[in-house]
């Protein structure tokens, strides 16, 4: 096999492929259960986790932490002691560092933050003084990214991460890239950035005798695309929309209906409240913000610096709504190769496929 397995923090990775994170409510305890336990890394996404917990609309901050306990928990329980179970979460959230603290506590064996550079997570876990750390990964786009929050997390913290996610230009949801940037960009723009994180890692790997394992992520969708991460220097890659058509994925069947039914036409740009452009499948909603803004009738707090008078449309009610099954009106999020999904599979079935 190409693909070897990784020390992660205290944990050992028998299979390098990470399922990233989907939220809300897309990668939750039952799929991220599933992935641990075939020794992948399954991934919640701690973004509105609670959104269907008794009381979510009163308070939605003690729902979600309730929530993101609850689902590791339970993750952990199908893993049955395999793999690694972890939690994505959003920088850009208004309770990140709650969030952050929570997973930690409940046992998370890994976090990775996106959606900004996760500059204070070190100090974050350090300050806690939790007794079991988890091990602690950002995502990056760039190796100029890379390289600063390495440095910054070396010169602040004297530690470094213990592994990296490098996400492309082809990925789902929010995208580390501008509107500009991603009309320009190619493959061989990006696989040049995947070396120069390499390349980047490599002095603080020297520096901290540890391995720093870097996945890619964004596109990844066959057994060739991962050899050619691999290639680039990778250690693992990164998968999220193949898993969403998978009997275990936690949403709702007509989210999983969606993507089986999407063609590459379908997929569309958009702005995000979250201060990034998005990937998503265009359907009404899309069609309804083309023709102006959606007003805002309840805020859910949930990003930092969000002025409900002034956001396009509420990325929580979207989401939850697409989650809960009203593809029409709802926002769903996807990769680039959503169009090359046809049929349901599994879990298992897909990471045998891509574990090379």
């Amino acid at each position: 096999m190409l693909m070897k397995e990784i020390k992660i923090g205290n944990k050992i990775l028998r299979i390098p492929i990470i399922q990233g994170g989907m939220g809300i409510g897309i990668s939750r305890s039952r799929l991220a259960g599933a992935v641990a336990a075939e020794g992948a890394a399954g991934i919640i996404s701690t973004a509105q986790i609670g959104y269907d917990e008794d009381g979510f609309d009163k308070s939605e901050h003690s729902c979600n932490l309730k929530a993101i306990r609850k689902h590791i928990l339970k993750a952990k329980e199908i893993a049955g002691n395999k793999g690694i179970v972890g939690v994505n979460i959003m920088v850009a959230m208004k309770h990140y560092r709650e969030h952050v603290c929570e997973a930690a506590k409940a046992g998370a064996d890994l976090i990775i933050c996106g959606a900004g550079l996760p500059t204070d997570l070190p100090g974050i876990l350090k300050e806690a003084g939790f007794p079991q750390m988890p091990a602690i990964a950002p995502i990056v786009s760039s190796s100029r990214a890379a390289n600063l929050i390495l440095r910054m997390w070396d010169r602040r913290y004297g530690r470094t991460a213990d592994l990296i996610v490098a996400e492309g230009p082809k990925a789902g949801g929010h995208l580390g890239f501008s509107r500009e940037q991603l009309d320009k960009i190619t493959d061989s723009d990006f696989d040049e950035e995947i070396k120069g994180i390499v390349e980047c890692k490599s002095k603080y790997e020297e520096k901290f005798g540890q391995k720093i394992p870097l996945f890619v992520a964004g596109g990844i969708f066959t057994a060739d695309d991962v050899r050619h991460a691999l290639e680039l220097g990778a250690d693992g890659v990164q998968v999220a929309s193949r898993f969403v058509a998978t009997e275990e994925c936690d949403a709702s069947e007509a989210y999983k209906q969606a993507y089986l039914d999407a063609k590459e036409s379908d997929i569309q740009i958009i702005a995000s409240p979250v201060g990034m452009p998005g990937r998503a499948l265009r359907n009404g909603l899309i069609k309804m913000l083309e023709q102006g803004n959606i007003p805002v009738k309840k805020c859910y707090h949930c990003i930092e610096g969000c002025n409900p008078r002034e956001v396009p449309y509420c990325i929580t009610k979207a989401l939850t709504d697409a989650v809960e099954g009203d593809v029409e009106n709802g926002l769903i999020f996807c990769g680039s190769n959503v169009g090359r999904i046809n049929e349901m599979s599994t879990v298992h079935d897909i990471i045998n496929e891509l574990y090379v």
